[in-house]
């Protein structure tokens, strides 16, 4: 073997020289330059030919001789495996037909599942966290120290490091169940409740769970995006339903009440709908568990950012509304707290509470302890109602700013539509391509999402929908001016 055989070392290179030496004999070995039962210099030879420490060189080959590459025989030396050749003859015959023959078609074995092939023509959006991207709450003004005191009192408790109840951690369970009782109306036990790793889970959990392939889903149009993603894994059919004053239409289902005999959920974010922003009053609420309980239908009630209405308290929840078993309540921290926390959680009547927690438990086991133990207490010591209520403050302040600079500045070019709840306004834009328009905006640095993309038919509003709660003054006057240009 010569010394022409090995690559010129990097002695510069931050790579230690043993670890250089070993992968240039790896792949001499795969390239079939070293063959099988060739008969290697001994270890002081090889280190003169190297110019390298004998030590460095009697590690190379104990690592090569774990791996399997080489063997040793007492008294005759060091040879490579008998085992490569087969491996090296497969892998050149393969590197010949590549070049001379097209590419066969995959092998059954190697085939996706109709899932996977699914995926494979989607893609996936990227969510910057830009001025005016919707769902985005204030980052700027979150209580850092408060939340980090309490990081550091849980970071050291060992019982947080290891495996605990796949439904969630016991205290933020009971810490929502006293919470959500007298901020929603909710109730329920702890052992109701199932910690997700956020809302797209927890749609993901009542898709696979409730629907089968076919099965009929009503879902409000327009509605959020992410819940006709999460729900398209069971490919339902997907039934939009209309608004009404901004709102699920409850009297549009009952008086197709035939057509829709046959469908087994209602989504619906009746508090706020998302991205109209209407509230569903509550004889229309009454109606609707009404007519879903003598017709065998599960209604997922999506609480998503419930907390901000701004001329009032939070109004009550459906689940609370009602002493059937069919309403699946779902919250988020990822808008009253921040979204990179990925916690969500589900209220589940008492027949689903095995099923929701087993599925979970075998698709994505237990979730991280340490943040469930620091919104536990963050609920628990009050930092939570006083971080939504500084909020709520402030949110309402940056929606009138902006709804006024949109009626001054836009008036005659876009309709507003702006409840005085959420985080987020949309404006109705008619006969653009809102999706350029969006793609424009992003090239000057603000977030926004596309009116057309809520809807699930060809029945469609063109528009942005902006999130004002991650924007400063500054922010809302630069937006509003770059789209007086473009506009």
């Amino acid at each position: 073997m010569e010394v022409a055989s090995f690559p010129a070392f990097d002695l510069n290179s931050n790579e230690p020289l043993q670890h250089q030496i070993h992968q240039q004999f790896v792949s001499l070995i795969a390239q079939g330059r070293l063959t099988s039962g060739l008969r290697l210099p001994s270890t002081r030879k090889l280190s003169e030919i190297l110019q390298v420490s004998r030590n460095t060189i009697v590690l190379v080959i104990e690592q090569l001789k774990m791996e399997g590459f080489v063997y040793s025989q007492t008294g005759r030396g060091t040879f490579i495996s008998n085992d490569i050749p087969d491996v090296i003859s497969i892998s050149n015959t393969q590197k010949q037909a590549s070049k001379t023959t097209k590419p066969e078609k995959r092998s059954q074995f190697m085939a996706l599942s109709q899932l996977g092939e699914t995926m494979k023509k989607l893609s996936v959006s990227s969510a910057l966290t830009l001025p005016f991207t919707p769902g985005v709450p204030d980052l700027k003004h979150f209580p850092h120290k408060i939340w980090h005191k309490l990081v550091r009192q849980h970071q050291d408790r060992t019982v947080l490091m290891g495996y605990d109840d796949p439904q969630g951690y016991l205290p933020l369970r009971e810490a929502l169940v006293s919470y959500l009782s007298l901020s929603r109306g909710v109730n329920c036990k702890a052992e109701n409740i199932l910690i997700t790793q956020g809302s797209q889970q927890a749609i993901s959990l009542c898709s696979q769970i409730l629907l089968n392939e076919g099965d009929m889903l009503l879902h409000e149009n327009p509605g959020y995006q992410g819940a006709n993603r999460a729900f398209s894994t069971s490919k339902p059919f997907v039934q939009p339903v209309p608004l009404k004053n901004n709102s699920i239409d409850v009297d549009w289902m009952i008086n197709h009440c035939e057509k829709l005999s046959e469908s087994k959920i209602i989504y619906t974010t009746p508090a706020h709908q998302y991205p109209m922003g209407g509230l569903l009053p509550a004889s229309d609420r009454l109606r609707l568990i009404n007519w879903a309980t003598e017709n065998n239908k599960w209604i997922l009630e999506d609480d998503y950012d419930s907390e901000y209405h701004f001329n009032h308290k939070p109004i009550a929840a459906m689940q609370g509304m009602t002493k059937h078993n069919n309403v699946i309540y779902m919250g988020s921290f990822s808008k009253t707290l921040f979204p990179a926390l990925r916690l969500g959680y589900l209220i589940l009547p008492d027949e689903l509470i095995r099923p929701f927690t087993v599925a979970k438990s075998y698709l994505t086991g237990d979730l991280p302890l340490l943040n469930q133990a620091v919104v536990a207490d963050f609920i628990m010591q009050g930092h939570f109602v006083r971080h939504l209520r500084k909020m709520r403050k402030q949110y309402k302040e940056k929606f009138l700013h902006f709804e006024q600079l949109i009626n001054t500045v836009l008036k005659t070019k876009v309709n507003i539509i702006a409840e005085s709840a959420g985080m987020h306004l949309v404006i109705e834009i008619p006969n653009i391509n809102d999706v350029q328009l969006k793609n424009k905006l992003y090239e000057h640095g603000f977030g926004s999402s596309a009116l057309s993309s809520y809807y699930l038919n060809d029945e469609i509003k063109t528009g942005l929908v902006l999130g004002f709660a991650n924007t400063t003054e500054e922010n809302r006057m630069d937006l509003v001016e770059l789209l007086d240009k473009i506009l």
